[in-house]
């Protein structure tokens, strides 16, 4: 399957927008979706989507849980890499060049608000899944205590101001993702968070340093993680 073509300028900002983000997540939503993806007892074949420079494809390697992973990102395939890996070099905003029904679990780990057209992205990993598959998405929890602070105070959630555009582009709360999902065909679908949260206007403090184990889940998590299933 053929990406279409794009003008330089969007090619341009498109990957100025990736580099942006410098193709990592924090620990914390790694350790989420690697927690949802035991508890769903995850298999097969996997595909990073947003591997970024493949911190979580080296993690879902050394789970020892699937048969085979691959990981797709604008990026350039990471020197780090084990050679096991395959790497689709590709713009996200398009379909990747991959048959339907090629894969049992799709992770896109803080994707989804980087891309253009969240509804086309769940259509491609309903394509690319097959029957009984699973998506994994995190995405930043726009329905923190920390997120809900800055839309009242400064018009905007925390993860979407003006520093993190163009990087963020797609604000999503449990409703979109859930609509979303459900319009791709997906059932199933479930939330968890990450129980790790900034504090509003002090982010470098969290609740849980504070609150303990009192602060978790939707108001004290800073990312949300999103889980469905193909089942026909």
């Amino acid at each position: 399957m053929e990406s279409p073509p794009h003008s330089p300028d969007l090619q341009a900002s498109r990957r100025a927008a990736a580099e942006q983000s410098m193709g990592t997540s924090e620990e914390a939503i790694y350790g989420a979706i690697e927690r949802r993806l035991e508890e769903m007892q995850s298999a097969g074949d996997v595909l990073d989507f947003g591997a970024g420079t493949g911190q979580l494809t080296r993690r879902l390697l050394r789970s020892g849980r699937f048969r085979s992973v691959t990981a797709a990102d604008l990026f350039p395939r990471s020197d780090q890499l084990p050679a096991e890996v395959r790497w689709l070099q590709r713009d996200l905003n398009d379909p990747l060049p991959v048959a339907d029904a090629s894969y049992d679990v799709v992770v896109a780990a803080e994707v989804i608000e980087h891309l253009e057209n969240p509804r086309a992205l769940c259509r491609e990993f309903f394509r690319l899944l097959r029957v009984g598959g699973q998506a994994v998405v995190s995405t930043p929890n726009n329905e923190s205590w920390r997120a809900l602070v800055a839309l009242l105070v400064r018009g905007h959630f925390v993860a979407f101001g003006p520093t993190a555009y163009p990087a963020h582009i797609t604000a999503l709360t449990r409703l979109d993702l859930e609509r979303v999902l459900a319009e791709a065909g997906f059932r199933e679908i479930a939330f968890a968070f990450t129980d790790s949260g900034g504090i509003p206007g002090l982010p470098v403090r969290s609740w849980q340093s504070i609150l303990g184990a009192r602060a978790r889940g939707l108001r004290f998590s800073d990312n949300v993680i999103v889980t469905a299933r193909k089942v026909s």
